[in-house]
């Protein structure tokens, strides 16, 4: 082969090619979709400690003198 054939054979296949940043916005989609519905899972357990605060409360009373003072545990 000469460095004409190679040249013209290189520039024939550099055509057949689409647009590719359009072939991979799907791509970029689909990550959207996934990291959108991550952020919701995420927000939705805001606040999930506070909603039973009553009965936190109560426990920590009704159990108050369970806990042993032992020292630091270093």
């Amino acid at each position: 082969m000469t460095l004409a054939t190679i040249l013209y054979l290189a520039a024939e296949e550099s055509e057949h090619h689409g647009n590719v940043a359009l072939e991979t916005v799907g791509f970029g989609i689909v990550a959207l979709i996934v990291f959108a519905s991550l952020g919701i899972v995420t927000l939705s357990y805001r606040n999930v400690a506070n909603r039973h605060a009553h009965k936190a409360e109560a426990y920590a009373k009704a159990h108050e003198n369970d806990v042993q003072q032992v020292g630091h545990g270093h």
